[in-house]
């Protein structure tokens, strides 16, 4: 059962240790607060999520860190464009600033939404100008800097397996480079700190050894990382997109400031797509939560639905899928409160299998199909609702504390039901039946539970 874990650095599944037992450091990529985050983002922080209840459900505390981007992310992440804080304040004719402020809280109620645990720490871009300055003061004692008329860059050139995470061909990309480069040296180079523009007033600016500027994207996630995780830390995740180019350029900088390749493990979440393509606010398929909670469905069923698949795997995004899950997670939400009180034991089996799924990094499908073995199981209710909310510390389902919706049933209705009721039990199932159609025609629908019939509207 001992917890394995797929490492992209060595692309291989390793055990895992904590290297500071029972103390598990934990860094994961947080959003660029420029716009609203949508579905496929969020995506990546269920994974995140469920990756720090299974190292708890070990019996690790984790310490978790998760940085909010306010400055210095360019539209390109190849240094160029304008910054995206400065843009979607154009955008919305308020200041970066105001911004900053409205989607960073908007990103947190959609984790809230989305039952994801809340990071130990989080940690503003804005927050740490200091440290990443002094962060690029070491690398350029360590002479891997220079200056171009726009800012101070670090030349990858002089680290030697530098794009190892992405297994980057640097040779195939010089070769292949069609880009203006303008002032870099090579293609990979990257900006750690960028001149404002002489000709214009940046809303977000510093001053700095080099002169007024901001950072750069990547030094930020490395000097507070390092500020609050040490050096050298447990696991640092992402989505599979930062792979080649962000976490790169992380690890290119703490290596020559620190010697080290910052994490030892990097794990990245796979993309949600729509008709096979990556959802991304640049393509224009761009589902945020709120339009979920807008059609009435439960934001848990969208958690459910990420389950189905392996964190490692695409997922296809369809509204035929969605609704599949919503229905799913209901039936396991509604067994779980008919078995009604838990035993004060679970199933030990059960558990040992659970726990067998969910360390073989991460095997939620396999976890979900066990867990209807479950339902379907002869062991008593007590025991199914104990071992089922043991699970639920992983699933983050909020199993324990769901209750059917209270809806004010028309007298009408009910009397329908009732009516339903005395069919069935005359044994005349084909009036039963007419009755339900009637039922679901008036917005309702009938549950047959061990209680009794379960009426609740269709529109929850």
């Amino acid at each position: 059962m001992a917890l394995q874990l797929y490492d992209t650095y060595t692309r291989s599944l390793r055990d895992f240790t904590p290297l500071h037992p029972p103390e598990v450091g934990l860094y994961a990529c947080g959003p660029t607060v420029y716009d609203y985050a949508h579905i496929g983002n969020l995506r990546t922080y269920i994974f995140e999520d469920i990756l720090r209840r299974v190292l708890e459900f070990n019996g690790y505390t984790v310490r978790h860190v998760v940085n909010i981007t306010d400055v210095g992310h360019l539209t390109s992440d190849a240094d160029t464009g304008e910054d995206k804080m400065e843009k979607g304040a154009r955008r919305t004719g308020k200041t970066a600033w105001q911004i900053a402020g409205e989607y960073t809280q908007a990103f947190m109620n959609d984790l809230r939404h989305l039952n994801i645990l809340e990071p130990t720490i989080w940690s503003k871009a804005t927050d740490h100008i200091s440290e990443q300055i002094a962060m690029i003061l070491c690398i350029e004692e360590q002479g891997y800097t220079y200056l171009t008329s726009d800012g101070v860059y670090f030349d990858t050139s002089k680290l030697s397996d530098y794009g190892h995470l992405g297994r980057l061909d640097i040779d195939g990309l010089r070769a292949g480079s069609r880009v203006d480069m303008g002032e870099k040296r090579n293609p990979t180079d990257f900006a750690l700190w960028k001149f404002s523009p002489q000709d214009a007033r940046r809303q977000m600016e510093w001053e700095s050894p080099w002169g007024i500027g901001f950072p750069g994207w990547h030094i930020e996630c490395s000097a507070m990382s390092t500020k609050y995780l040490g050096s050298f830390f447990d696991i640092h995740c992402g989505g599979e997109d930062h792979i080649t180019v962000h976490h790169t350029n992380e690890i290119a900088q703490t290596e020559a400031c620190l010697g080290t390749h910052l994490a030892n493990f990097w794990m990245h979440g796979y993309f949600l797509q729509i008709d096979e393509g990556k959802m991304s606010k640049s393509s224009g398929e761009f589902l945020r939560l709120q339009v979920l909670l807008d059609r009435h469905i439960d934001p848990l069923a969208y958690r459910f639905f990420c389950l189905g698949a392996h964190y490692r795997s695409k997922l296809n995004f369809t509204w035929e899928s969605l609704n599949g899950a919503e229905v799913a997670l209901n039936k396991l939400r509604s067994a779980a409160y008919e078995w009604g009180t838990p035993a004060d034991t679970v199933d030990a089996e059960y558990v040992a299998r659970f726990t067998a799924e969910i360390n073989d990094d991460l095997n939620m499908p396999r976890a979900l199909a066990l867990i209807w073995e479950l339902v379907r199981s002869d062991l008593t209710p007590a025991i199914k609702k104990a071992t089922l909310l043991q699970f639920d510390r992983v699933l983050g389902l909020g199993l324990a504390d769901w209750q059917p919706a209270v809806v004010n049933i028309p007298d009408e209705v009910m009397a329908l039901v009732q009516q339903r009721q005395q069919a069935r039990s005359e044994k005349r199932w084909q009036d039963a039946d007419a009755i339900r159609v009637e039922v679901g025609a008036r917005g309702f629908e009938i549950e047959d539970t061990a209680q009794g019939p379960l009426v609740r509207s269709k529109m929850r």
